[in-house]
């Protein structure tokens, strides 16, 4: 089994889920995380930046890698690369949706071509040293019978679990999370389903819990500039941090950016780190328009402590409704479980 019950998984997120960003997610509680989506072109023709999505940090207990590709003899040569890494699965996207992914091919296009999709799985599952799993999207939001397919035909060519993304291509990553689908999904297959799709926080969570009946669940967007996220859930609360807690994981996040990327280069990727932070958590719109002129950590140190000074604001945010109950687990095993209590969160992002 690649996860333990009730997993709580961070998604793979282009652009995002580096070392800090998971670093971030670890500090409260995520156990489960992936690397960004890996190209097996760029990998296979040592694309530097591509190369680097492979890098696992000292201190990280599970980490999985997703790859996207088309072509069997290129997901082969990327894998033979992968297989010279530490990682404990290998996911094979098939659900992003991004139309540059599209045009190639890929992701939730290649899925509606299931035998090649099968056999991409199977060239992944027969050369790959670790577990293989697969992430898609639903086809149909009716008729789960084209999604139950491709979940079969992907399962029989050799992935032992299937994150189930419950919106079609064409609706990204809004409109109604069809729930039943995967629901469906689960009820034909034998291996692991984890449910993706909509988990912004503890209500939404226990909803897809509910809904679908798996689990196992991805967090995706609902974990941008929202780490506590996982402590929420794992916690059973709704209560959203405080301007110093926002602060203070502002700062230990970009510090840890600027030490990888160096200080310039790092301080331009965080802005976007940082605007997801302080977005929808009633900061003064002048203070957001500040974050592109951080250019070295003494203005970060001045602008975090500009942050925790707005303790008028705390807690942040509205406060979400009651959760609905989560489903019980299957079984209450404190040490072979990821959650004690309630249960977990994770793609894509394409």
């Amino acid at each position: 089994m690649i996860y333990n019950e009730n997993a709580l998984i961070l998604a793979p997120l282009s652009g995002y889920t580096d070392i800090p960003y998971r670093h971030s997610a670890r500090r409260h509680g995520c156990r489960y995380a992936f690397t960004e989506m890996i190209d097996a072109g760029a990998l296979v023709f040592a694309n530097k930046r591509t190369a680097r999505m492979t890098e696992r940090a000292p201190d990280e207990q599970w980490l999985g890698a997703q790859i996207l590709g088309s072509e069997p003899t290129t997901l082969e040569k990327a894998v033979k690369i992968l297989n010279q890494c530490n990682f404990d699965v290998i996911d094979f996207n098939l659900g992003c949706p991004a139309p540059k992914v599209l045009r190639k091919g890929e992701g939730a296009k290649l899925a509606e071509n299931i035998s090649k999709a099968s056999r991409c799985i199977e060239t992944i599952a027969k050369i790959s040293v670790h577990p293989v799993s697969a992430k898609i999207r639903i086809i149909d939001e009716n008729d789960p019978a084209p999604t139950i397919m491709l979940a079969k035909k992907i399962a029989e060519a050799g992935a032992e679990a299937i994150t189930v993304h419950a919106r079609i291509k064409e609706n990204f990553y809004s409109g109604t999370v069809q729930h039943h689908i995967i629901k469906e999904i689960k009820n034909a297959l034998q291996i692991q389903i984890i449910a993706n799709g909509g988990v912004k926080d503890l209500q939404s969570y226990c909803e897809i819990r509910t809904k679908t009946l798996c689990d196992k669940i991805m967090v995706a967007r609902g974990a941008m500039g929202n780490p506590w996220i996982f402590s929420q859930i794992s916690e059973d609360r709704n209560t959203p941090p405080s301007p110093t807690e926002i602060a203070d994981e502002i700062q230990a996040h970009i510090e840890e950016m600027a030490s990888c990327y160096g200080i310039e280069k790092g301080l331009v990727l965080a802005r976007k780190i940082i605007l997801d932070y302080l977005k929808g958590k009633g900061f003064p719109r002048q203070l957001k328009t500040r974050v592109i002129k951080i250019s070295n950590i003494q203005e970060l140190n001045l602008f975090t402590r500009e942050i925790r000074e707005l303790s008028h604001l705390s807690p942040c945010g509205r406060r979400s409704p009651p959760a609905p109950p989560c489903p019980a687990p299957a079984k209450k095993t404190p040490a072979g479980s990821d959650l004690v209590g309630v249960d977990n969160i994770v793609p894509e992002q394409p």
